[in-house]
């Protein structure tokens, strides 16, 4: 039996159906195929086979298990084209545009970030997901900057590095609202939203997740949004587009987070359409890994690399400078 999925309950899940607890986890899983799972004898929590009306717990460990290898784990090469920054003997950086999923995954099988890496590259080391190259990943419809690790050796230098909070991230994002500081920091704890498992949340309490810092400041103010900097001291799932929600900006058109519709602005019909055009410039969410900076593993020399914000989200941000400059917008709370 080959573990296709594993989640663990955290402390504060309140008591849930196994097939409830996989349908918010597993994207584009059924719940009929879920039950059809249980009733085989393949959904296990705590190493044991249970039925699709457990009730699963607090800590719970659950583990769906197939007889079949996970599609995912079947690297196909793929001729996909690589914008390449830099590369050497040991590593290279990528620019990833918006819309490739950086590995395979479960209704992403194919046409990924690693399905390409394995086309032009051999015998890249695993990291401890067992993905070859990947020290770091960013979200599919985010865009920009990524180190690959080519030796073993590069791996675990460069991974030390994002784990120890040594390198350099800074994104840029465009957010809903009027930012009101200059720039600031938002901290808290990332763990699984309690009611929708594909999103994260912000807590206060270390019992619902991993302690995650931001640090943001403004570099454009807009009228009803703001384009900000963000700075990442920590790495964790959907970081800034969780942190920048919990302080009451999520980012422009990020649909998983609410973003996709209009949280600041006007009523008028002309206003909505305004935005409509924008979201059609800009389908997706407006987030690009801006600056990647770390130590190289053999020359010890600290690298940067630097890339321009993508040309959707550019013809975005002139949008709203062009509407913010001809319209009168109030301050909002």
């Amino acid at each position: 039996m080959y573990e296709h999925h594993r989640f663990e309950a955290s402390k504060g899940q309140a008591p849930l159906r196994v097939d409830k607890f996989l349908m918010n986890l597993v994207e584009n899983a059924t719940r009929n195929k879920i039950q059809q799972a249980a009733a085989n004898g393949n959904i296990f929590v705590n190493n044991i086979p249970v039925k699709s009306n457990y009730k699963v717990k607090a800590n719970d460990v659950v583990r769906v298990l197939l007889e079949h290898p996970p599609f995912e784990n079947i690297i196909i090469p793929e001729n996909i084209p690589l914008d390449i920054v830099y590369e050497d003997d040991q590593l290279l950086v990528i620019n990833k545009p918006a819309g490739l999923v950086v590995h395979p995954g479960h209704g992403n099988y194919t046409g990924t970030l690693v399905n390409a890496l394995a086309y032009h590259f051999e015998n890249l080391p695993m990291n401890s997901s067992e993905r070859p190259g990947l020290v770091h990943r960013i979200d599919k419809d985010t865009s920009g900057l990524l180190v690959v690790a080519k030796t073993d050796q590069a791996m675990a230098f460069l991974a030390k590095q994002f784990e120890e909070k040594t390198s350099e991230r800074e994104y840029v994002a465009l957010v809903w609202g009027n930012v009101a500081e200059e720039e600031g920091t938002v901290t808290g704890y990332i763990g699984r939203h309690m009611k929708d498992r594909m999103q994260m949340s912000c807590y206060d309490n270390e019992e619902y997740g991993k302690w995650a810092v931001t640090h943001y400041k403004v570099l454009e103010r807009l009228g009803y949004v703001t384009l900000v900097s963000c700075k990442l001291e920590t790495g964790r799932t959907h970081q800034i587009r969780v942190h920048m929600k919990h302080i009451g900006h999520t980012l422009f058109n990020d649909e998983r987070y609410g973003g996709h519709l209009i949280l600041k602005g006007t009523t008028f019909t002309k206003y909505k359409q305004f935005i409509d055009n924008c979201f059609k410039t800009l389908p997706r969410q407006a987030l690009h890994a801006k600056t990647l900076g770390f130590q190289h593993p053999t020359t010890k020399e600290f690298l940067r690399f630097d890339t321009e914000i993508p040309q959707d989200m550019m013809e975005c941000v002139e949008k709203w400078r062009v509407y913010s400059k001809s319209h009168t917008v109030e301050e909002e709370n």
